[in-house]
């Protein structure tokens, strides 16, 4: 039997980067005591008043199909909502609606790349990303972000490796996994490269309303002069606690807009009503449980970073945004995927930087997103084990 190339493609990217923390379910599952800080779940439930927006909305015969581009309302909400961002006009024609910023990505990355292509990509990356390039057959191209610039992406280093098979270049501010938020010089400079190149910018902003005190946050789509050429993608799962949901959407031009609906409508048709209706309740003020997901997270990477400087050699990267910290293991001589295996042994789970791209070799990325107790807990097993390590190590 015959399959599509894509599938060759996609072979080993999508649930084996997931490893550990299946490794850990499964250890739970045999009645182990294993904290997990793998993933990005939200440490609340999503807002009520948003449940039951969908419920009335389901009660109310929201149920039926829905337009291709995503249901009017929400379409004018998001617009309203990024008209005031933005600084500039954006109209409801000008947006898609999906189920998700993982199926937004992957419509995204099909309707702009194709083989013979490049898409340029911060390493480390969100584990997906990988994927979402191979699936439309352009080649990635990993452009290192480096620790000393704070895993910024450097407009130096993407333009070493533009080449003229260079489609797009895809950012993620506040990106995942490192926490980093670009800065508007950052973005000045990524744009000027991205005109004289005539290259796409596709921005993933999922996490944008979980930016800590003292940094602020800046899009590319806010630049005019960049208007044609940038798509935004994202979606309430961060932002409202409602990944379960899975309400996305892009933002682009209209001209993108319109040639990327066919490609839309044939994966899935717009998004559920009864959804669209709770997402643009959900988009049109700010959420209620961002700003107390963002102290708290922000709260434990600097207790994290402090226990760890103070007790430990390991050394932590402490986020400006999201939901992840970084800790560099090399100290224990093991590799991040040996000492995250290791870990779960002694009771917490946490993901190999190699997971997320080659440059965060020798760290390993840690969800900040389990209540308080647990997470103190699971630093007290980690200063223990790196202290163990470090031992045999030395």
């Amino acid at each position: 039997m015959k399959y599509s190339p894509v599938l060759d493609r996609l072979s080993g990217l999508g649930g084996a980067k997931w490893e550990i923390h299946a490794h850990a379910r499964a250890r739970a599952r045999q009645g182990h005591d294993v904290i997990e800080l793998t993933i990005g779940n939200p440490d609340v439930a999503a807002p009520a008043e948003l449940v039951e927006a969908a419920t009335a909305a389901m009660r109310a015969g929201r149920t039926q199909y829905s337009s291709g581009r995503g249901e009017e309302g929400l379409r004018e909400a998001l617009a309203a909502r990024y008209t005031e961002s933005a600084g500039r006009p954006i109209g409801a024609d000008q947006v898609l609606c999906f189920p998700g910023t993982q199926t937004a990505l992957y419509a995204v990355l099909m309707g702009l790349a194709e083989p013979g292509t490049e898409v340029l990509v911060g390493d480390p990356m969100y584990a997906t990303y990988e994927a979402v390039v191979a699936a439309s057959g352009a080649a990635l191209v990993p452009v290192p972000l480096r620790p000393e610039r704070g895993f910024r992406i450097a407009a130096a280093d993407i333009a070493a490796r533009i080449t003229p098979r260079t489609r797009a270049v895809l950012l993620n501010t506040p990106h995942n996994p490192t926490g980093a938020v670009l800065r508007p010089e950052d973005i000045d400079a990524i744009g000027r490269l991205a005109v004289a190149h005539d290259l796409w910018l596709i921005v993933d902003e999922v996490y944008e309303e979980l930016v800590f005190d003292g940094v602020a946050f800046t899009s590319p789509l806010a630049r005019g002069d960049l208007a044609e050429r940038v798509v935004v993608v994202s979606s309430i799962s961060k932002s409202h606690a409602a990944p379960g949901f899975r309400s996305g959407w892009c933002i682009g031009s209209a001209a993108f807009t319109e040639r990327l609906l066919p490609l839309s409508e044939s994966m899935l048709f717009g998004n559920q009503p009864f959804i669209a209706d709770m997402t643009a309740l959900a988009v049109s003020g700010p959420s209620e449980v961002a700003a107390g997901m963002r102290h708290r997270f922000a709260a434990r990477a600097k207790y994290l970073a402090e226990r760890l400087t103070q007790e430990t050699r390991l050394r932590v990267h402490r986020p400006e945004a999201g939901m992840f910290a970084l800790i560099d293991v090399t100290a224990t001589g093991m590799s991040d995927r040996d000492y995250a295996l290791d870990l779960i042994e002694s009771g917490v789970a946490v993901m190999p930087g190699s997971a997320f791209g080659q440059s965060l070799a020798g760290w390993v990325r840690v969800a900040l997103t389990v209540d308080d107790g647990r997470f103190r807990r699971a630093c007290d097993r980690i200063v223990t084990h790196a202290n163990a390590k470090c031992r045999i190590g030395a």
